[in-house]
């Protein structure tokens, strides 16, 4: 110590050389510069002559490094001022946040816990206070592990700053404090007895010659006033002084208004589309079912509500920002780029596509031809389901989606048929019936000739050689690639050639063209009356007209409707 109060030792490689050998304590009393001196205070764990010298530099980024040290020493109080000083909030509201959780264990008795709060998070001091508290009962931290924290999870989405309101003072605003602040100031600035010279010994002018001239001009306007002649009547207009009209202004201008909210997306997608699946996806389901009923003369919505469900769900995003904060909801839209202009609202974005029907289309095939007919008939039923809330762009996409209508529905008819033939097992002719129907069910190439050989097989089995002879003679005309199929056909037009008789009688005529009623499953001649489904196009007898389409099971047969509407370019 007395060669550091009395030696004049001076220099960079003096403190250099105290420095690396490991004695920055004693380098410190030998530097007058603060910015080294803080250097050193840090390395050396002076805290004390650390502030100080960061009191005087006052620059953040010596602040930072204060808090970062002290934070390592657990100095909770140099920590929480060296972060006042650097307004860095978020550090300090994490350590308000764990110095509070410290204090409040321990007020409440949980010193354990409140000991590995403390010593987790670097707040030594009060460990070693804690540890004194509890004495023999200081639990043990698990040892070759590494403390860290428990960190909420990122934002799904980041942005800038949340969009801020200006809010300007109201009218009343500080009215009443800036008149008493007024008399206020002219109180504590009237100087009565304060002596700054003589007064003045003002003298009464009325009776002077040159009194006041004010004087004089009001005398003059009072004679004005009691002129006989009105003179040029110039009376007050009673808007005020001018300073109390603008003050006026200034009050009504700076009244705050609060702006008027914008319309909800799915408002204005309701607002601005025709077409159901928008509806739905604003999730206005009680519209989407009227326009649905409208045009499609739908009445059934118990197959479609899971997919209402679907597009609203589908046409929404959520994201959670904060656990105490709402879920915020965001519309996506169809079509949307990055060019999209931001105040133009498109079309909502919808979960199914006709690209999808399609796909299904193809697996309901795969599923006819191998003869698994309950679940090929549900994949139909699903396609009829979904169409009405399908949205295209063109007119030749619109062609497609009516064509699929009517492909789907033949499928569905003829499956509901061919699953009902075999649900009887003691009426022979209704089985021949129902298989004869089957084939005149437009269907693909492939499925078309295995109905007709079934058709054909059930007939000769019921001595019907005449009936079984037209589908072999329809089977060969089809040119079957399978050769069993040919060779089946060949045979039976051998055999019923020699015998062309039928010993049932059925209600069939191939030679007079008919279509299918949709739920008694008999033939509907040409000439004869029949109602049709507005929706999938199915006919069926006029006793039928009313009830709901038992082949779409979603319109009501012979309904009224516009139409089906799935495009925009239909409304333009």
């Amino acid at each position: 110590m007395n060669l550091i109060r009395n030696s004049q030792l001076c220099g960079q490689a003096v403190i250099a050389y105290l420095q690396q050998k490991g004695f920055p304590e004693v380098a410190l009393h030998f530097v007058k510069d603060e910015r080294i001196r803080f250097n050193l205070a840090l390395e050396s764990g002076n805290i004390q002559t650390a502030v100080a010298s960061a009191t005087t530099i006052d620059e953040k980024d010596h602040w930072y490094r204060l808090g970062v040290e002290a934070l390592r020493q657990g100095n909770a109080g140099i920590v929480e001022y060296a972060y006042q000083r650097t307004k860095n909030f978020e550090r300090l509201s994490f350590l308000y946040l764990v110095t509070e959780r410290v204090k409040i264990l321990e007020n409440v008795g949980h010193l354990p816990l409140a000991y590995i709060t403390a010593s987790v998070h670097g707040l030594y001091d009060v460990a070693e206070r804690l540890a004194g508290e509890l004495g023999d009962d200081v639990p043990s931290l698990p040892e070759g592990k590494v403390p860290s924290l428990l960190m909420p999870p990122s934002p799904v989405m980041c942005g800038s700053d949340w969009p801020l309101l200006r809010v300007m003072r109201g009218m009343f605003d500080g009215a009443f404090d800036n008149a008493g602040r007024g008399a206020a100031d002219e109180e504590e600035y009237e100087a009565v007895d304060a002596d700054w010279g003589e007064e003045l010994d003002i003298v009464d002018v009325d009776g002077i010659q040159n009194g006041d001239v004010s004087a004089i001009l009001e005398d003059g306007e009072v004679a004005e006033e009691n002129d006989e002649e009105g003179g040029w009547e110039m009376e007050d207009l009673g808007l005020g002084r001018e300073e109390d009209t603008a003050r006026a202004a200034n009050i009504a201008s700076s009244v705050f208004v609060t702006p008027t909210p914008g319309m909800p997306v799915s408002q204005i997608w309701i607002q601005k589309s025709s077409l159901a699946a928008d509806h739905a996806a604003a999730g206005n389901f009680e519209t989407a079912m009227r326009l649905l009923n409208r045009q499609l003369g739908i009445r059934n919505f118990t197959p479609l509500r899971s997919m209402f469900i679907d597009l609203h769900n589908g046409s929404h995003s959520y994201l959670r920002a904060f656990s105490s904060a709402p879920v915020i909801s965001l519309a996506i839209e169809r079509g949307w780029t990055e060019s999209s202009s931001a105040n133009v609202r498109g079309p909502p974005a919808l979960p199914f596509k006709f690209s999808q029907l399609d796909e299904k289309l193809r697996a309901g095939y795969k599923l006819t031809t191998a003869g698994k007919f309950t679940e090929a008939l549900k994949t139909f039923l699903n396609i009829l389901h979904t169409i009405p809330l399908v949205v295209v762009e063109s007119r030749r996409e619109v062609d497609e989606v009516k064509e699929l209508i009517i492909i789907v529905k033949e499928y569905v008819l003829g499956l509901q048929m061919e699953l009902k033939r075999r649900e009887i097992k003691d009426n022979p002719a209704r089985q021949q019936e129902l298989a004869a129907y089957f084939t005149h069910c437009n269907l693909q190439t492939p499925h078309l000739r295995l109905a007709l050989q079934n058709a054909m097989t059930v007939c000769v089995k019921a001595k019907n050689l005449a009936t079984a002879y037209n589908f072999a003679r329809r089977l060969l005309e089809t040119n079957p690639t399978v050769e069993s199929q040919a060779k089946a056909a060949r045979q039976v037009i051998s055999v019923a050639e020699r015998n062309m008789t039928d010993t049932t009688e059925l209600n069939y005529d191939f030679r007079n063209p008919f279509v299918i009623c949709g739920a008694t499953y008999v033939p509907i001649y040409r000439g004869q009356k029949d109602v049709s489904c507005p929706y999938c196009t199915s006919r069926f007898v006029p006793s039928e007209e009313g009830k709901l389409c038992t082949v779409c099971d979603l319109a009501v047969v012979g309904a009224d409707a516009s139409g089906l509407l799935c495009s925009p370019s239909q409304i333009r």
